[in-house]
């Protein structure tokens, strides 16, 4: 019944992720003012060390770090809560139908299905946090490095 959210939650993650790699790349620089490529060449490296030291990022690391785990929902113990909510849940209502531990039983389950949603959810915004984090630190390191590329007479695109 909720296989497509689940579907989508998944494909949103897979999203968040591709673009944080697509929008992790080097700015274009165009030399402005006819620098040779070596030139452009020890200017860039000069400027992608000088926005490292200042911003303390450096893009390559951060572009490697490993993503938040994408296993089974399985770890802040939303499972056992909807199970206890529903197991409770389920033992009034089956008490009133005249089988209290049936009832209870039918609450876990419902309870513990709830509780992997919320928990799947939880994991989906996670990664999403840790994706938009990475890209602000790089998008912090090619400010840096734009600023300096500009200031030796490079347009940056």
């Amino acid at each position: 019944m909720h296989y497509p959210v689940m579907r989508i939650t998944a494909a949103v993650a897979a999203a968040l992720a591709w673009s944080a790699a697509a929008y992790a790349q080097k700015p274009i620089v165009y030399p402005a003012k006819g620098q040779s490529a070596q030139q452009q060449q020890q200017d860039d490296g000069q400027c992608y060390a000088w926005a490292k030291s200042n911003t303390g990022i450096d893009p390559a690391v951060v572009a490697s770090a490993p993503p938040p785990p994408s296993g089974p929902a399985t770890g802040g113990g939303e499972r056992v809560r909807g199970a206890a909510r529903g197991a409770v849940g389920g033992a009034a209502i089956g008490a009133i139908a005249g089988d209290t531990g049936q009832g209870a039983a039918i609450g876990a389950v419902a309870g513990t299905m709830a509780g992997g949603r919320q928990a799947r959810q939880n994991r989906a915004a996670q990664q999403q946090a840790a994706a938009s984090g990475q890209q602000q630190q790089i998008d912090t390191f090619y400010r840096a490095y734009g600023a300096c590329m500009e200031g030796r007479g490079y347009t940056i695109k």
